[in-house]
């Protein structure tokens, strides 16, 4: 059974257990996930409200949005074991094997490229929230600033994941490509997310 299938207790269970997926990846990408549900909850909640009919087909496009990257989040926590697997197969590979440097490279590019993917939608996540922190229904707008945290998590998280990959690549020009990429999104979308976090912290105390 796929782990995006399991039951909320049973993927914890998972994680909890010793075995190498699903793991940290995994859970970041897990916990995107949720926050990308809670984005879309508060769509939901803004829907078909008469207070909020100007920006009704706004919501209904970020809503439309947040539900094929809810989607691709989840779908990333066994993406992220199906590349794990190859990674634990050349570890283990003999040292002396003549073509486990290439073996080992490419699944570290294997391994390295989920967690992008899943910052790369995180990213995309926070970028709604900051909009429904702003134009969401009130009634959930405490959800908006759980769903930042979330996202947030989901990001920084994913990052760690990228970098331990990258730091044991031998193509070092490739690692510092993907690592940029990373920082960028840590510069830019952390802040971001903590701005809706303060946000919706200041409407709700």
């Amino acid at each position: 059974m796929a782990f995006a299938d399991e039951k909320c207790v049973d993927f914890i269970d998972a994680l909890a257990a010793k075995q190498p997926t699903p793991g940290g990846g995994g859970a970041a990408a897990y916990v995107g996930a949720l926050g990308t549900a809670l984005g879309r909850m508060v769509c939901a909640y803004t829907i078909g409200k008469k207070k909020y009919a100007d920006v009704e087909k706004e919501i209904l496009g970020i809503e439309e949005t947040l539900k094929e990257m809810q989607d691709q989040l989840a779908g990333m926590v066994d993406r992220d074991a199906a590349a794990f697997k190859p990674l634990s197969e050349a570890y283990g590979l003999p040292k002396d094997a003549p073509d486990r440097e290439i073996v080992m490279e490419n699944a570290l590019r294997r391994a390295a490229t989920v967690p992008v993917d899943v910052m790369c939608d995180v990213c995309g996540v926070i970028e709604y929230l900051d909009v429904l922190a702003e134009k969401g229904s009130r009634m959930v707008i405490s959800d908006a600033g759980v769903a930042a945290e979330c996202c947030k998590a989901a990001l920084r998280g994913a990052a760690l994941n990228v970098y331990i990959n990258t730091k044991s690549m031998t193509d070092r020009e490739y690692a510092e490509l993907i690592d940029e990429q990373t920082d960028t999104m840590l510069k830019e979308y952390v802040p971001m997310a903590d701005r809706v976090y303060e946000k919706v912290l200041a409407a709700v105390r």
